[in-house]
C-alpha cells in the first residue's frame, strides 16, 4: 500500500511484470498453492482499481477483462470470491462513472 496512488499503481505494474517471469516451479517453491495463471486476477484488479482511482477509466476497464480472462484458475475458496467481489465492485464503479 502507498500513500499515493501513483506510486501504487507503479508498483501494482512492476508486481505485473514480475509475474510474467514467474514459474510453476518457483511458486511451488514459495508455497503459493495458487498457479501462476491465478495470480493475473488480483494483479490486474488491483492495477484496474488503480487506474480507476486516477479516472482512467478505459485502462481500468482493459485491467478488469483482462482480471476476468483467466479467472477460472482461482478456486471456489475464500481467496477466490475475494477476488471475485472485487472484480464485480469495480466493474460496478465502472458502470456509474
Amino acid at each position: 500500500m502507498q500513500d499515493d496512488v501513483r506510486q501504487e499503481l507503479t508498483w501494482d505494474l512492476r508486481a505485473l511484470a514480475a509475474a510474467d517471469l514467474v514459474t510453476a516451479e518457483r511458486v511451488a517453491e514459495a508455497g503459493v498453492t495458487l498457479s501462476v495463471t491465478g495470480l493475473y486476477p488480483s494483479l490486474h484488479l488491483n492495477v484496474g482499481e488503480c487506474y480507476r482511482r486516477l479516472g482512467d477509466l478505459d485502462r481500468a476497464r482493459e485491467h478488469l477483462q483482462r482480471a476476468r480472462e483467466p479467472i477460472g484458475a482461482l478456486g471456489d475458496d475464500d481467496y477466490g470470491q475475494l477476488i471475485r467481489g472485487g472484480l464485480e465492485q469495480l466493474a460496478q464503479q465502472l458502470s456509474t462513472e
